[in-house]
């Protein structure tokens, strides 16, 4: 099944096994998107990439394929085991683990040979770390969030620190640790103590032309949720630190200021209810609506109907959604948090504030809904980022060259393995720890 460390290199083009917990057509959240339009560029650039997923059915209830090319990318979904069917998230580690098993064998089972193994965030490390030691091929990882960033650095139960644990288990088993902005970097170099030389910086993007809606397509999405007034749109997963609660505290104050205004709550989540309960006892639920999950061709009309999409974020390692709407030329409004502060520039790409400061969410998305130059001005310009800095061809080389250190590293440690005595002068990074000449 394996090519072998000493085969892999040819030409740098690789073939790579990528697990993630979700790609189309089940997109829970912004990963999902990620790891469909890395694998799709990777392969526009001669890579080939097998991605083992989860099975699902299309938005039309149709099946998925088990094992079928999509876009040059071959994808093979793991059948649900019994247990998938019944668990819920009050059981996720039991999920999870009933998961990874599906994904073993799946991807035992559809053979081929692969220079890389590459894993998406935590819920698929057991399996990712398997096949890394079946094939003897280098482990990378892309950590898209930490369970200690999402708590605030508090770890409160014993999910949470397990949680916690898997996270550090998979950095330690990969040759390479790929995060999405300087920020993740800092964190998960605390977090798990990972040396600088392990880690680096990988970017998500977006594609413009994918965003490019059509006019009758903006004109329905803005008939049906704000006909008669300013539309201020959020789209993401519905969980406490996305920040929607800071949002729905600021309805009340930008009705006032801009009669019809109408927030549309774009997503679904844990905390969905929640969060239609905080809307009463904001007495907000009036100016609000909450529309679920919106994906396809309707999310780029959605983004282009609205007057300024808002990323109230308390925790973001990256803030895909900003990019996308962007490129669809909405004004972005966020908060100047992690990743956030990478991509938004206040007064430049957008407008930006302090997490959980409702009035200063208040007054920068006044401003631009009350400022049309400066809306057009800060569009412009974040749109010409997404060109400049953020497209998936640029992304794809540059996780193509954390493949081949992965697998120059590991072929320098088998050989130091091999030949016991000899002192390799090059640093190869192990685990969470340097393997220096002793």
């Amino acid at each position: 099944m394996s090519r072998g460390v000493d085969q892999a290199k040819r030409g740098d083009r690789h073939s790579v096994l990528v697990f993630s917990w979700e790609y189309p057509p089940v997109l829970v959240g912004g990963l999902g998107r990620h790891v469909h339009a890395l694998a799709t560029a990777l392969v526009r650039e001669g890579h080939q990439v097998t991605v083992v997923t989860r099975y699902g059915e299309h938005p039309d209830g149709s099946p998925a394929a088990l094992d079928e090319v999509v876009d040059g990318v071959r994808v093979i979904r793991a059948p649900q085991d019994p247990p998938l069917l019944t668990l819920t998230t009050e059981t996720l580690l039991a999920w999870t683990m009933s998961l990874n098993h599906a994904l073993v064998r799946a991807a035992l089972g559809a053979g081929g040979e692969y220079d890389v193994v590459h894993a998406h965030d935590w819920l698929v490390n057991h399996a990712a770390v398997t096949l890394k030691h079946h094939l003897r091929a280098p482990l990378v990882a892309t950590i898209h969030s930490t369970e200690a960033g999402r708590h605030r650095g508090w770890l409160p139960a014993e999910l949470n620190r397990c949680i916690h644990s898997i996270e550090w288990w998979l950095t330690y088993e990969a040759r390479r640790v790929l995060v999405c902005s300087e920020d993740m970097r800092w964190e998960v170099s605390r977090l798990f103590e990972l040396p600088a030389a392990k880690t680096q910086v990988v970017h998500n993007g977006v594609d413009p032309a994918a965003f490019a809606a059509a006019p009758a397509a903006v004109k329905a999405q803005r008939d049906k949720y704000s006909p008669d007034g300013p539309m201020v749109l959020y789209a993401g997963r519905l969980v406490f630190e996305k920040g929607v609660q800071d949002l729905l505290d600021a309805v009340p104050a930008l009705r006032e200021r801009h009669p019809g205004l109408r927030v549309v709550i774009a997503g679904d989540g844990p905390h969905a209810e929640d969060l239609k309960a905080h809307a009463v006892k904001a007495k907000a639920l009036d100016g609000v609506d909450f529309v679920g999950f919106i994906g396809g061709h309707d999310l780029p009309a959605l983004y282009a109907a609205a007057d300024c999409l808002v990323v109230p974020s308390r925790y973001e390692p990256f803030g895909l959604v900003a990019l996308e709407a962007a490129a669809a030329g909405t004004p972005v409004v966020a908060s100047d948090v992690g990743g956030l502060a990478e991509i938004v520039e206040s007064g430049v790409t957008g407008l930006s504030f302090p997490p959980a400061d409702v009035g200063a969410l208040t007054e920068a998305v006044s401003t631009v809904l009350s400022d049309q130059l400066l809306a057009r001005r800060i569009t412009a310009s974040a749109r010409a980022m997404v060109h400049e800095r953020f497209g998936w061809s640029d992304i794809a080389a540059e996780t193509a060259r954390a493949y081949t250190r992965a697998v120059d590293e590991e072929r320098a440690l088998r050989l130091r393995q091999s030949v016991g005595s000899a002192r390799p002068s090059m640093v190869i990074p192990e685990g969470n720890l340097l393997l220096r000449d002793a």
